[in-house]
């Protein structure tokens, strides 16, 4: 869907991006997070043909952009982290405007506004002014003009930047959503808690280079070496530090809230579910003995990034 291959940006003598391949499949969401000046929105700009590239090649659904100049037209949706809008337009007419640039004919304009409107949870603003509206509910907007004209690839910088809880919730369901469609998404964000829900792989940036890339759980596995274990224990605390301590495969236990102990653990499925047997055969009543989601935060920091943008 979306491939970069040695991409390489010079402004003078300073390089912005330098020698970056990184391929974004159907379904795929991939979170592009690296710190200020690491040149995350340079590679979006580029990948939309505002910048031309020193040298490397973009390709959307397996067709060069500077070989086709209306494919980023066509094919991609984008949505700034500070879009410009119309203030003296009601969001109705926000949205219609942008519908007919797409070229939808007027007799379906009125049902894919309101269609789009329901997705991003603003059908109770449908007849409110732009300008009144607050900097989330602006996001969700650009959103919704983003999503308009069905687009194979989605480019989102910082879509949840000022959006409240029920707006990220919403957006999380979204990007499941055109994931289940067969869309690519590059996502790039600061919020790397809700990254976390949102994306499938990752792609971290420092200095204009790519420093890794790949599907979530690869990543998560090759750079941090082995996963995290949440166990919730109801009683028999000691013997459940006892045991652990006593697992060879187990780093030290971190206490949680509310009788919930993580640690790392090296071994496999096999060495997890011998680990949980002696725990009960130890007498040890465990509510629940699970792998924690892999964090990006704690990822993002492990390879070297060190300030958040």
């Amino acid at each position: 869907m979306l491939s970069i291959r040695d991409l390489r940006v010079d402004y003078d003598e300073f390089c912005a991006v330098h020698d970056l391949s990184l391929e974004v499949g159907p379904g795929e969401v991939c979170g592009l997070i690296g710190p200020n000046g690491a040149g995350k929105t340079t590679t979006m700009r580029t990948i939309l043909g505002l910048i031309e590239p020193t040298y490397g090649e973009v390709k959307i659904l397996g067709t060069s952009i500077h070989e086709d100049h209306e494919l980023v037209g066509r094919a991609v949706g984008f949505m700034p982290d500070f879009p410009p809008v119309y203030d003296d337009l009601k969001v109705w007419e926000f949205l219609d405007l942008f519908a007919a640039s797409y070229r939808i004919p007027r007799s379906r304009r009125a049902a894919i506004v309101d269609r789009h409107l329901e997705m991003v949870g603003l059908t109770e603003k449908r007849d409110a002014g732009v300008t009144g509206l607050s900097r989330g509910m602006r996001q969700r907007m650009m959103l919704a003009k983003t999503l308009i004209p069905d687009p194979a690839v989605l480019l989102l910088d910082e879509p949840a930047s000022g959006v409240d809880p029920q707006g990220r919730i919403d957006l999380k369901n979204i990007l499941k959503q055109v994931s289940a469609e067969g869309k690519a998404v590059l996502i790039s964000s600061h919020i790397l808690a809700e990254m976390n829900e949102f994306c499938t792989s990752v792609a971290i940036m420092e200095r204009g280079r790519l420093v890794v890339a790949g599907r979530l759980d690869e990543v998560n596995r090759r750079i941090m070496g082995d996963t995290s274990l949440s166990v919730e224990v109801l009683a028999g605390v000691n013997d459940f530090l006892r045991i652990v301590a006593e697992d060879e495969h187990a780093s030290p236990v971190e206490p949680r809230a509310g009788n919930v102990y993580e640690f790392r653990f090296r071994g496999g499925a096999e060495e997890a579910g011998d680990l949980l047997a002696k725990l009960v055969g130890g007498g040890v009543r465990v509510a629940s003995f699970s792998r924690r989601k892999d964090n990006l935060e704690e990822l993002f920091l492990k390879v070297g990034a060190k300030e958040l943008s």
